[in-house]
């Protein structure tokens, strides 16, 4: 079993929604890179996770969204993102819209991410991403707690980032 396969799997998958969403963006030819834990797994072990987070030029973001509903996509908006969904997938693709992510763009590196060619944020900007989902009150503790699991899986490959890290979350990590 493939990488592919066995991520499609575990999502249930009938169809295949990171083949649909990656045909879209290269159709549409809009620059993008994947944040999150799925870039995360890009540099260390990987874990499982039916979230696949993502930035995308801001000025595309729109005709995705309605490409993606033109295939059969659900595609809700939020705030700061607009969720990509399939009635035929449990994976959930998130189009992080909030504009401090616009520059990981631009120094994202094409990588092999379980079984799938895409362009994933830098090291550096994965670590700022996560740094930053994790000091954020208004997300659910749980997830928050999973983006300090995410920024230790990074320390203990590349412990020279500790030195990145914010004092708050080096004292957490320490105690721990």
């Amino acid at each position: 079993m493939t990488s592919k396969e066995f991520l499609n799997s575990l999502a249930n998958g009938q169809s295949d929604i990171i083949k649909i969403f990656l045909s879209i963006i290269t159709e549409i030819g809009s620059p993008y890179c994947v944040i999150g834990g799925l870039a995360v797994n890009a540099y260390v072990e990987p874990v499982v996770s039916l979230d696949i987070d993502i930035v995308i030029t801001v000025k595309n973001v729109e005709a995705i969204c309605r490409a993606a509903e033109k295939q059969g996509l659900k595609v809700e908006p939020f705030e700061h993102s607009m969720n990509i969904s399939s009635p035929q997938s449990d994976l959930r693709i998130q189009v992080q819209t909030d504009p401090r992510y616009q520059g990981f763009i631009q120094r994202a590196e094409l990588k092999d991410v379980l079984g799938y060619k895409m362009y994933v944020a830098s090291l550096d900007d994965v670590l700022l991403g996560k740094v930053w989902a994790y000091t954020d009150q208004t997300r659910r503790r749980s997830k928050r707690q999973k983006d300090l699991a995410d920024v230790l899986r990074i320390i203990e490959k590349y412990p020279q980032f500790k030195a990145n890290l914010p004092p708050s979350i080096k004292e957490k990590i320490e105690k721990d």
